[in-house]
């Protein structure tokens, strides 16, 4: 439990290879099923400040109350995923927070000298579906998001937890967008 955003929600895996990264997950560690998207929408995006344009598959699960983050970014565009595996990494990449208190954490995350590292909107873009990165410390895998759940995303994240419970391993990949 983080005394400044409550318990940790995701764990965020940055990997080259998504469907190898899935089944792996699904074969080897039983966790699932996994809802995927092959073209994460991204809106008003920023990477370090400047406006970027990176394309990206995600794969989400849980494992009781914790979500699984597959993410394989596609282009060359600047990005917090990008950076990880042009250092050479792949794996945890970021842990994730979330919060229905979104302007609150953000700032004082940022008064605790929280620095950002990429911003923006997923999903249908709407004002309640932000979230924030910050830069990690010296500790590969250490990224903190603060993602904002107070619509539709927590709706799909509420329906994604959902569905792990009691799964039986049928139907171990579905479409993300079929959710809601």
């Amino acid at each position: 439990m983080s005394k400044y955003f409550g318990p940790l929600r995701q764990l965020g895996y940055v990997v080259r290879d998504i469907d190898s990264a899935l089944k792996y997950w699904i074969d080897v560690v039983g966790v699932g099923p996994f809802f995927f998207v092959e073209d994460q929408p991204l809106n008003d995006f920023l990477f370090r400040g400047e406006p970027s344009a990176p394309r990206f598959s995600v794969a989400l699960a849980h494992s009781g109350s914790a979500q699984i983050e597959l993410i394989q970014q596609h282009n060359n565009e600047p990005s917090a995923f990008r950076e990880f595996t042009d250092r050479g990494l792949e794996g945890l990449q970021h842990v994730a927070y979330w919060t229905t208190d979104f302007d609150r954490h953000l700032t004082e995350s940022k008064q605790r000298g929280l620095v950002e590292l990429q911003s923006g909107r997923s999903g249908s873009g709407a004002p309640d579906e932000r979230f924030v990165y910050f830069e990690e410390s010296a500790y590969p895998g250490t990224v903190v998001e603060l993602s904002e759940v107070s619509g539709r995303k927590g709706n799909l994240f509420r329906a994604i937890e959902a569905a792990s419970q009691g799964w039986d391993g049928s139907d171990p990949i579905r479409d993300m967008r079929k959710v809601l």
